[in-house]
């Protein structure tokens, strides 16, 4: 009989993590995924990060061989782009899951077991702060009701029963993303991972949210701005009328 362990180990999968300026948590985030029961490798996809953050990884990556890779990138493109690299990067590499997460411990690496175990039986599996309740932690009230309702809203133009449609912190089969033309995507911030999301509800693929408790990052600065507001709100319109014409 087949072990869970010897299982696990079979499967090719990997975590893309974007970075800017994420030297105070880029290392600390490798080395506790790296020490996971599951085998994981790690995708750092740096948007040439002012703070040295490419530096640390590459010296990283001389110590431990064939577990961590970095796409070096001119300058700051933003985590739509850069997630769209690292998926293609992925697929060519014959990876057979494919995970993304925040470089700033918002995202609790060991929730990554979970999703993966799922992953067997659903297509998308979401670490979502909003499925059992509101789960976030240190935020600011005024930031909880706008992400809150960022995602009710979603619901609605989308009609896609996913209660926590922005969040990063997602696994999908590579099945998923190869049905996905990736280089049509066009958001680039919070829009995005529900541009991505929307897509892979539209191919009909299985989708699970399972609940994570979601902490605001201790080190470094917050990526959020308004123009990644402004895209969520008016860009979700568009993309949702293209649906009716098939046209997504």
């Amino acid at each position: 009989m087949k072990s869970v362990f010897l299982y696990d180990f079979m499967i090719k999968s990997i975590v893309i993590i974007p970075t800017y300026n994420e030297a105070e948590n880029v290392i600390n985030i490798i080395n506790k995924v790296l020490s996971l029961p599951v085998s994981f490798d790690i995708l750092i996809v740096d948007d040439n990060s002012p703070d040295g953050t490419a530096s640390l990884v590459n010296e990283l990556i001389r110590k431990i061989d064939n577990k961590i890779y970095i796409i070096n990138r001119p300058n700051k493109l933003g985590l739509g782009k850069a997630y769209k690299e690292g998926f293609l990067w992925a697929l060519e590499k014959q990876y057979e899951y494919i995970f993304e997460m925040d470089a700033d411990f918002s995202h609790n690496p060991s929730d990554l077991i979970r999703i993966f175990n799922n992953l067997t039986d659903y297509d998308v599996v979401i670490g979502s702060r909003y499925v059992d309740g509101i789960n976030v932690v240190n935020w600011p009230l005024s930031r909880i009701i706008l992400s809150y309702f960022a995602s009710i809203y979603s619901r609605i133009i989308t009609g896609m029963p996913v209660k926590d449609a922005t969040s990063g912190f997602v696994g999908f089969k590579s099945e998923v993303l190869k049905s996905i033309d990736l280089k049509s995507l066009v958001f680039n911030g919070y829009a995005f991972q529900i541009e991505l999301k929307f897509k892979s509800y539209l191919n009909k693929f299985k989708i699970l949210e399972i609940p994570i408790i979601f902490k605001d990052r201790v080190y470094g600065d917050s990526k959020m701005n308004s123009s990644i507001i402004f895209e969520a709100v008016f860009g979700l319109i568009t993309m949702r009328l293209k649906s009716f014409f098939k046209r997504l």
